[in-house]
């Protein structure tokens, strides 16, 4: 498949991480996008630097998936070819998903390569999945995703399960990106299912 995967500000960002190495060992084709704050989150909470710009992060993910199927797009690339619904991609994934990036989203605002490889995502009827994090949730948080499910997209809060006893985060975020993974029509075994150990 060929796969958008966005990483935005929003706390989070090892679901992103783990989506895109999960999807890129897979041989799938991935075209990444980062905001800004996605370097700092990542850098923050993983403990390691993806580069402060896009050139150094560029030059960080060559050397960390040398030989796979990525392509990573500048933030401010409205030329780039995800901004085009012409260019074939099968579906997209913002992991984590601020509330920044949904309100324009939502509201088609565009403003940059995230926001308007989403809006092509909505309007050539493509899969396009959120996955927000935050909480509380307020009124507009809630409305503006009311307003993206309305028009067919997927939201998947970043909300573990507990029923399969996670022991580690690793299980906890396993599970999130199963569930993206499974609207993405991709096979996998990255947690366990509902009844499953009994079936």
């Amino acid at each position: 498949m060929k796969i958008t995967v966005a990483i935005t500000g929003a706390s989070g960002a090892i679901y992103g991480v783990s989506l895109l190495a999960f999807l890129l060992q897979e041989k799938h084709h991935v075209t990444l996008v980062l905001s800004p704050e996605a370097r700092i989150i990542i850098r923050e909470e993983l403990g390691v630097s993806w580069g402060t710009c896009f050139e150094e992060t560029s030059a960080f993910l060559k050397q960390r998936y040398p030989t796979s199927n990525l392509l990573y797009c500048n933030e401010t690339d409205m030329t780039a070819t995800i901004a085009s619904g012409s260019y074939p991609m099968d579906a997209m994934v913002l992991a984590p998903c601020s509330m920044k990036a949904i309100a324009s989203i939502a509201h088609g605002l565009s403003s940059n390569l995230i926001e308007r490889a989403a809006d092509v995502t909505l309007k050539e009827r493509r899969p396009l999945i959120l996955v927000p994090r935050e909480t509380p949730l307020s009124s507009i948080h809630l409305n503006n995703m009311l307003t993206l499910s309305n028009m067919g997209a997927w939201i998947i809060p970043a909300m573990p399960a507990f029923y399969n006893h996670p022991k580690t985060i690793d299980d906890m975020v396993r599970f999130i990106v199963g569930r993206v993974l499974d609207r993405l029509g991709i096979e996998n075994r990255t947690y366990v299912r509902w009844k499953e150990e009994s079936d």
